[in-house]
């Protein structure tokens, strides 16, 4: 009996500690976050406000996640504590300027997802929600690359068949992030979430490149070289049946892309042709893809302002041609007499715009003429 009587008082005496331990690092770390000290904060220009209390916060965070990561540590003690609430409390300090912290929040709420198997839905729902308000209401919240970076971990956990709310959260929630004016500051974790889900789900390939083809930036080079690049890192994963189902819509964007007068734009877009797998995927089906890409690099070969993209495409002609030949001439042929045949429109519009205009001319002469003859006119009935 008394074995049992200890054991029961060393619990309660771990609950009560248990208890006072997570209270002192509540009252600690969750606080109001200040707002901004500048109302216009860019976190691609500005430097973030650092936190003036962080020699203290930090203490508290280094304890904490001692405490998480010790042997002697009991979930199921601790969860009476570490609820729905505290972590509500802790993403939300997510939004804070100081990076120092947000570095911190990152492995805590990693350890807690981790540790705490009952609040793992939760957590991801909480983490949805944030990532809703921001690309629909907010548009900021300073945390994101941290959130998803947590993300990446959880995805690459995730258990196959991948579950429909799994599949909703990356089309509707990380694709559309890619609208985000900040995309800069957390692109490289986005898309490694998107690419961690088709690696665990190939059928996703053709949904995915649709949705970042819906939202392609239309004015901004630099997420158009970050589209290209993710685009890229999804190519490298990509099955060649699925590959199959995309390469249509897929390589038009990418003949704009070859085409654009940006520089980098153009050039990002023909490094494609650097990479083996893509160039082997392009070979089996060089049929479908010589036609659509053909007519944009050869014009570009004649046109470009720029001599490093002029080289790079006359690599990328001559790598075509050497997938399939015949192929090639036929386009080449077909591309110069349909270049003849808009020639040729062109100089009869020049030949019909001028007969127009000695018409236009002919006609002013003549209206002059008939208003010089009622003008001597009406002097000669005045006259007699």
């Amino acid at each position: 009996m008394k074995p049992k009587i200890n054991f029961l008082v060393f619990s309660l005496a771990l609950i009560q500690l248990n208890f006072i331990f997570l209270l002192q690092i509540s009252s600690n770390i969750f606080r109001t976050l200040p707002p901004s000290d500048n109302p216009d904060f860019d976190p691609e220009e500005d430097e973030p406000t650092l936190e003036a209390s962080w020699p203290h916060i930090q203490l508290v965070y280094e304890f904490f996640l001692r405490f998480l990561e010790s042997p002697d540590f009991q979930p199921s003690i601790a969860k009476r504590y570490i609820d729905q609430r505290f972590v509500q409390q802790l993403l939300e300090l997510f939004d804070s300027e100081d990076p120092r912290e947000r570095d911190f929040l990152k492995t805590v709420l990693h350890r807690i997802y981790g540790k705490f198997l009952g609040l793992r839905a939760f957590i991801r729902k909480q983490i949805n929600n944030i990532f809703l308000r921001f690309i629909y209401e907010t548009e900021h919240f300073n945390g994101v690359a941290e959130l998803l970076e947590i993300l990446g971990s959880i995805i690459n956990g995730f258990a196959l068949p991948l579950k429909a709310e799994h599949k909703q959260f990356l089309m509707k929630v990380l694709i559309p992030m890619h609208t985000a004016k900040g995309l800069a500051l957390f692109h490289a974790q986005l898309a490694y979430c998107v690419v961690q889900f088709l690696e665990k789900d190939t059928t996703l390939t053709e949904p995915v490149i649709r949705g970042l083809l819906k939202f392609w930036p239309k004015t901004c080079s630099q997420k158009e070289v970050m589209f290209l690049g993710e685009i890229e890192e999804i190519l490298d994963v990509i099955e060649p049946t699925q590959f199959k189902k995309i390469e249509e819509p897929l390589f038009k964007q990418i003949s704009k892309c070859v085409s654009s007068s940006h520089f980098q734009v153009a050039e990002r877009a023909l490094y494609f042709w650097n990479n083996e797998y893509i160039l082997s995927l392009i070979e089996e089906n060089i049929d479908k893809i010589l036609p659509i890409m053909f007519g944009s690099l050869y014009k570009i070969s004649k046109e470009h302002w720029n001599p490093t993209i002029v080289a790079l495409v006359y690599n990328v002609l001559k790598t075509l041609m050497e997938m399939n030949g015949k192929l090639f001439d036929d386009l080449t042929n077909s591309y110069k007499a349909e270049r003849q045949r808009e020639k040729k429109k062109e100089l009869e519009r020049e030949e019909l715009w001028r007969k127009l205009e000695e018409l236009k001319l002919k006609k002013a002469m003549a209206e002059k003429q008939n208003s010089t003859h009622n003008v001597l006119n009406t002097h000669s009935t005045s006259a007699k």
